[in-house]
């Protein structure tokens, strides 16, 4: 029995390969920072957040932000993530740092973060 095949309108990769390390930039090609890693809520099986790092020197003094997975598009041109916002918006964002991670399944602080970034939240 041969099973149909699906059609697909964008690639399926492998997050820690492909996604985790990857540049972020804003429109005008401004280097936003880069994806630290994807946080996945496992429930219903959907992609939450990327976790951008930003700011800092050599990884120093970086700043975190969970950005709403839905508020980034890939660019296969420039082979990066792009988020519409420049870097006075992160700046301002609400973060957090390595070592006091916010705790992401509080339904407040989610709201927030998606509001934040006028993102939908997948839960709804």
């Amino acid at each position: 029995m041969v099973e149909p095949r699906m059609a697909r309108t964008s690639p399926i990769v492998k997050a820690n390969k492909e996604v985790v390390g990857r540049k972020v930039v804003n429109p005008q090609g401004e280097s936003l920072g880069k994806v630290e890693e994807i946080m996945l809520d496992s429930a219903p099986g959907r992609i939450a957040y990327a976790v951008l790092s930003f700011g800092g020197f050599l990884g120093l003094g970086d700043k975190l932000f969970a950005v709403p997975w839905n508020a980034l598009r890939f660019d296969p041109q420039s082979e990066a993530f792009v988020l519409n916002a420049d870097k006075r918006f992160l700046e301002n964002a609400p973060g957090f740092d390595k070592e006091n991670w916010p705790d992401m399944t509080n339904s407040t602080w989610r709201a927030n973060v998606y509001s934040y970034y006028k993102a939908t939240p997948y839960w709804e």
